[in-house]
């Protein structure tokens, strides 16, 4: 397989198709030969029914999907595909080596008799079958390339995966050198109490998906590479990061730091809750975020926070409905809402009504 790099240079990637038993997966787990992180997929998921499954299935003689791993610079595996499969597999054989509860079997639904059963209490012929089953793993052979590695996880976690967007950019991103200190900045961000109050409005079940942590990279984003934007979110967010990660854009984590802060602080005490919602006809704040009104919002504050900091919390938030309310906002926000010119509308028209700037 041949891959390119942002300049164009061809590099090959070189693959070795290797059958594992989960025995011997276990064993080199055990060894420190083969690297599980939990930050690349969170590491339980599934339910204990779908691990339990994934076991029948395994007795049944089912084929089991293939999992990748790469080789690092000391020829140590590390896991970056099928966490799931292989973390279930290594729970129920031995809880301890992976740091969790012991997992018992249910919702079997073809060998009943394996439900309420830990690994202890199967009889030792399934016990081995399991222990001795195998699994392809295709081994991405060494390579110090931080591209490579970071460009193939993320093909591999997109489409069909579980992941969310922004759960792939958290684990490719540690693919790189310097990768986990610019994520960790976001996700540091993400729990400071004026970020977390104001985007409050955002669903639980989001969150878990790490898109509050999307939400500080989108204001970097917006911030120093809203040129860059062409009317697909995810692109976009994609191509700031990777920008970051390989040098082409500067990001001074400190400076960034204090800038997000400060226009999240001020959000916050001026609009609370309420900056990034829609409201209804009685001026009551209804619904969840919305990312184009958190776009807009926030390009006003970093654009003219001076200029809004003596604006009494009461007025501001009613310039704030009634850019919501006008027409030209309501035209940049319906259908089709992610073409650049829309964009520069929304954010053009909340930071005239903000700033009491309406033209005549």
């Amino acid at each position: 397989m041949t891959e390119s790099n942002q300049n164009g240079q061809e590099r090959e990637i070189r693959t070795t198709a290797v059958d594992f038993s989960f025995g011997e997966l276990l064993n080199l787990h055990r060894d420190k030969e083969i690297i599980i992180r939990p930050e690349y997929q969170r590491l339980f998921r599934w339910t204990n029914e779908q691990r339990s499954r994934l076991i029948e299935s395994i007795v049944m003689g089912l084929p089991i999907p293939p999992i990748f791993l790469i080789e690092n610079d000391k020829g140590v595996l590390e896991l970056i595909d099928g966490l799931q499969r292989t973390s279930s597999v290594l729970q129920f054989l031995d809880h301890e080596a992976i740091n969790q509860p012991e997992l018992v079997l249910e919702g079997c639904d073809f060998i009943k008799e394996l439900n309420g059963k830990t690994i202890d209490q199967i009889d030792t012929v399934t016990r081995l079958k399991i222990k001795r089953s195998p699994i392809r793993a295709t081994i991405i052979n060494k390579s110090g390339d931080a591209f490579v590695k970071y460009e193939l996880f993320k093909r591999l976690n997109t489409g069909g995966s579980l992941l969310s967007a922004q759960e792939i950019r958290n684990c490719s991103s540690r693919m790189v050198d310097g990768g986990a200190d610019f994520y960790e900045v976001l996700q540091k961000l993400s729990q400071f109490s004026p970020f977390a109050s104001a985007t409050s409005r955002l669903p639980e079940s989001m969150v878990e998906l790490r898109a509050n942590e999307e939400l500080v990279l989108r204001f970097f984003a917006l911030m120093n590479s809203r040129d860059t934007f062409k009317g697909n979110i995810e692109e976009w967010l994609d191509g700031y990061m990777e920008a970051v990660l390989f040098g082409e854009k500067n990001f001074d984590p400190i400076a960034m730091d204090e800038v997000f802060k400060t226009t999240f602080t001020a959000i916050f005490e001026k609009l609370g809750d309420q900056a990034f919602t829609r409201f209804n006809t009685h001026g009551e704040a209804t619904g969840r975020l919305a990312p184009a009104y958190y776009e807009a919002v926030c390009a006003a504050f970093i654009e003219r926070g001076p200029d809004l900091k003596d604006v009494q919390p009461s007025i501001l938030l009613e310039r704030l409905k009634s850019a919501f309310d006008s027409e030209d906002f309501k035209n940049a926000t319906g259908p089709g809402a992610n073409t650049i010119p829309k964009l520069h509308q929304r954010i053009k028209v909340v930071r005239e009504y903000l700033c009491d700037e309406i033209p005549a």
